[in-house]
């Protein structure tokens, strides 16, 4: 199937769009494509490891959750116009307490603890997350 494709007179483009599949492919397997993604909640305070850009306040900017599939974590800063302002690259591991999940992330020893949180925005339930402050569960981890 394949090497018809190749050969075919009506996919002249058919071996440079197979090369960018494979990149495409290979570059998710090595650096791990975003699974999920969650935004912060207007009530969570900041994770410690993000730092607003001067003259900007908490209400201009979006904070993202992401989790990807080669289980890495990053928090993403962007502006209301979608513009990335920062990534902080975070240590993911996951800890169930009693009854709950919990994601215990670190950057630069630095611990927090992230749950997320059903809420109904805009007639839909959509998670969000929120960074805690549980002693507790930041010991057992």
């Amino acid at each position: 199937m394949i090497h018809w494709l190749l050969q075919s007179k009506h996919y002249p483009y058919a071996k440079e769009l197979l090369l960018i599949f494979a990149i495409f492919v290979s570059s998710c397997t090595i650096s791990g494509c975003v699974e999920s993604g969650f935004f912060l909640d207007s009530e969570s305070r900041l994770p410690k490891c993000i730092t607003l850009p001067p003259g900007l306040t908490r209400e201009d900017v979006f904070v993202i959750f992401e989790l990807h599939t080669n289980g890495d974590a990053d928090f993403l800063l962007t502006n209301k116009k979608w513009k990335k302002l920062a990534l902080v690259k975070v240590k993911l591991k996951g800890y169930k307490y009693p009854s709950r999940y919990y994601h215990i992330v670190s950057e630069n020893n630095i611990k927090e603890t992230i749950t997320l949180e059903p809420k109904n925005e805009h007639g839909y339930m959509e998670l969000f997350f929120y960074v805690m402050d549980d002693p507790i569960v930041e010991k057992k981890s």
